[in-house]
């Protein structure tokens, strides 16, 4: 069951309901779509991306044993500049090489006025952690995150 879904670019993002925790999902043309859209799907549990003014950008580099686990790594590193930062993403560039993940998210503080936050994601989580491309073509990163 989709929640909600919503697009950027070339990347899509959908939510689906996991028992008390939320899913994330990033769909795209490209793996790197797909990352950049499950990073947006991330942004919207807690704000709409929309809101975000990406008036500055903070860059991340990741590696990985295999396309799950940079996953995970990628979304984490979001959920701890979202938190230890205080910032709000809206817009992402991602690129693979590999077992290597470089992004760009553009995006500023949070105003808790103005973005009127949802919740607070506390992690990352490997319920239904999944990178593949799908038969029909588009790819698919998703996983759970524990709210």
């Amino acid at each position: 069951m989709t929640a909600e879904q919503g697009s950027s670019g070339g990347a899509r993002w959908e939510h689906f309901s996991h028992g008390a925790d939320l899913g994330i999902r990033g769909l795209g043309v490209t793996k790197a779509d797909a990352f950049a859209g499950a990073a947006l799907a991330l942004t919207a549990v807690v704000v709409d991306p929309a809101s975000v003014t990406p008036g500055s950008r903070v860059t991340f580099a990741c590696e990985a044993d295999n396309d799950e686990l940079l996953l995970v790594d990628w979304l984490s590193d979001l959920v701890y500049q979202m938190s230890a930062a205080g910032r709000v993403f809206g817009r992402f560039e991602v690129e693979l090489d590999g077992r290597h993940l470089r992004a760009i998210a553009w995006g500023e503080p949070i105003d808790v006025a103005r973005h009127d936050p949802a919740v607070e994601v506390k992690a990352i989580t490997y319920h239904a952690l999944r990178v593949a491309q799908e038969p029909s073509g588009p790819w698919v990163a998703q996983c759970v995150i524990d709210v």
